[in-house]
């Protein structure tokens, strides 16, 4: 069984009602036919073999990104025009996706890139609150709530043919911290190297861009 399904397969089961606390509402992608297509079309195309993969994780999708596409830190702009990936899908350009696509692009495209990685969420929800996004950590109860499917979910795609079991966490602060919580209670992973997430560079480091794309090609090359 290729990587592609089981990414497929993991994505398409995933439990889809949910009662969040705190006025938190879920973004769920995976039912709407358009995004289930560019999915297929997305893993088919860069995971469709057994090569080994180092995983990538990031907080939980955007409503402008992966919260659309499927796929993380894509949108469906650069869905089309970098991976070739025509879309219906609402053409919302994404900071973070931005971000990633230039690094991408500086790690030696699509192909390559993806041969060697994968991104993921430790939440695989986009989340809501008062129509903006939101983060699986951003209050306790919320933490609380999610925690069994982020553990299980964690489980399931560690497991994944030929994963490596070094990672790294894209961001630097409460994200890194949970994966280390996590990491301690359940040995998930070898290794957690960091990552500064894109859209943090993008708002208040947009001047060193060149220097955080760097940052990225050097933790990456060091997860081989």
């Amino acid at each position: 069984m290729k990587l592609s399904e089981h990414i497929l397969d993991f994505y398409f089961s995933l439990p889809k009602t949910f009662s969040p606390p705190n006025g938190v509402e879920v973004i769920y992608p995976y039912d709407t036919p358009e995004t289930r297509r560019v999915m297929e079309t997305f893993y088919r195309k860069y995971y469709d073999d057994t090569r080994p993969r180092r995983l990538l994780f990031g907080i939980n999708p955007g409503r402008h990104g992966a919260g659309l596409t499927g796929v993380g830190f894509t949108d469906p702009i650069l869905m089309e025009e970098k991976c070739g990936i025509a879309n219906s899908l609402e053409k919302r350009s994404e900071l973070s996706a931005n971000f990633i696509c230039e690094v991408v692009e500086a790690y030696g495209g699509p192909e390559r890139f993806y041969g060697d990685f994968l991104f993921t969420t430790v939440l695989p929800f986009g989340l809501l609150r008062n129509g903006k996004n939101y983060n699986y950590y951003d209050d306790k109860e919320t933490l609380s709530y999610f925690e069994p499917l982020i553990v299980e979910s964690i489980k399931k795609q560690m497991v994944y043919p030929n994963v490596s079991r070094c990672i790294a966490t894209v961001g630097q602060g409460k994200n890194l911290a949970y994966l280390k919580a996590l990491n301690a209670r359940y040995d998930f992973f070898d290794t957690i190297e960091v990552l500064p997430h894109p859209r943090w560079v993008m708002q208040y480091r947009r001047k060193e861009k060149e220097k955080y794309i760097q940052t990225y090609l050097e933790v990456l090359k060091g997860l081989l």
